[in-house]
């Protein structure tokens, strides 16, 4: 599979778990969850990411097809995360943890709210 990388802001992916999440070492696999329309599908691998820009570099590179790269740049997806805590004796909300996956997961369309004059219509 050609592979296309994108390099995004560890602190625009992580979100609230931007503090807590320690540095990749290797790769850690990226999957899309399906759709409330594809519910009997399970996630499906579509790549991976790593820290590939270097120790300092604070970002993530993500390795997936063209299709899907535009698609996350363009914010077609959030995030889901998988993890496990460094210590498992500290499980409280503010220990440290480790990556173990990361799923995207696409966002709903907005549907329009119906005008008040076509609700009294029908």
């Amino acid at each position: 599979m050609n592979y296309s990388p994108l390099s995004m802001a560890r602190r625009h992916v992580l979100g609230a778990l931007y503090s807590r999440c320690e540095q990749i070492a290797g790769e850690v696999p990226v999957f899309v969850t399906p759709t409330p329309e594809e519910e009997t599908l399970e996630p499906s691998l579509v790549g991976h990411v790593d820290q590939g820009l270097g120790h300092y570099a604070d970002a993530f590179t993500f390795h997936l097809s063209p299709d899907l790269c535009k698609q996350l740049s363009a914010g077609y997806f959030s995030y889901e995360f998988n993890y496990e805590y460094v210590d498992p004796k500290d499980k409280g909300s503010q220990s440290k943890v480790r990556l173990s996956s990361i799923s995207l997961v696409a966002r709903t369309n907005y549907t329009r709210p119906i005008p008040r004059r076509h609700r009294a219509a029908s």
